[in-house]
């Protein structure tokens, strides 16, 4: 029998050695010190009085809770008169929001109007933001065909704005608006400028069927918002990920305020 030779044992020696050697090391990391900020969240709707849900940021790892700041100056300006929004928290059953702040006048803006948002509190934070109003862009038409399993799929068509580079929130809902969207996505006109656009979707729907198809036209600071939301969430608690950064509308604070210019059109799959 041949024996071992002198490098295999050494090798046995050091394998065995730290196997016997406790490898587990606790490491302490002292984290920065964490400065909340100001969180806003605001959409102008036409026709819709001015409402704005306020908040304040935590720590990642601290426990999740709303807080509310009670003691915000809230204002939209829009022609050289600013509107002052009063700190009174609602629930809309509508639209299924919850806001903070709220004025009884009402958007009456036109395409191309601008408006600005300011926010102040006792701690000396200020936020600002502006929104451009954008003109609706209409569906055109809703389509759907049967499959022999008498599954449907579902193509809304409209057509894009040639002159203009423009960004798109479409969305189905199913009965109602509360419910999570059937269908839910952004896109840019980069690749179809000009053109008649289509979004459709795979057999998933049902005769019988109540959809709810909205069409947003939405700022690029918007998209950009909703983009970035997204990739958040995605990378939120995945070790693989890259993690992302909220690319907000506003300055001094996180945040969105921006207006919402949509079709909407109800159809009954038959």
């Amino acid at each position: 029998m041949k024996k071992p030779s002198s490098r295999y044992m050494l090798l046995l020696c050091l394998l065995a050695l730290l196997c016997a050697c406790d490898l587990q090391k606790d490491v302490e990391v002292d984290l920065p010190t964490y400065t909340p900020q100001l969180v806003v969240e605001c959409y102008l709707e036409p026709g819709k009085p001015y409402r704005l849900t306020l908040l304040e940021s935590s720590s990642y790892f601290a426990t999740p809770q709303p807080d509310l700041v009670t003691d915000a100056e809230v204002y939209i300006a829009h022609n050289g008169t600013k509107t002052k929004l009063t700190y009174k928290p609602q629930y809309d059953e509508n639209t299924g929001r919850f806001y903070t702040y709220s004025a009884t006048e009402t958007m009456q803006g036109k395409p191309g109007d601008i408006y600005r948002l300011e926010v102040s509190d006792e701690k000396g934070r200020k936020v600002t933001g502006f929104t451009t109003i954008l003109p609706r862009v209409p569906i055109d038409t809703i389509e759907w065909k049967f499959n022999d399993k008498e599954e449907a799929y579902l193509l809304t068509t409209f057509q894009d704005d040639p002159n203009a580079a423009d960004f798109y929130r479409y969305m189905v809902h199913q009965d109602s608006l509360h419910t999570d969207p059937e269908q839910l996505q952004i896109s840019t006109d980069k690749l179809t400028n000009g053109k008649r656009t289509s979004y459709g979707s795979t057999y998933e729907y049902d005769k019988g069927d109540l959809l709810i198809v909205s069409l947003f036209h939405i700022e690029k600071q918007y998209y950009d918002f909703l983009s970035s939301t997204a990739d958040a969430k995605n990378a939120n608690g995945n070790p693989f990920a890259q993690p992302a950064q909220i690319k907000s509308s506003v300055q001094g604070g996180i945040g969105i305020f921006t207006n919402l210019a949509y079709d909407r059109k109800v159809v009954v799959l038959q």
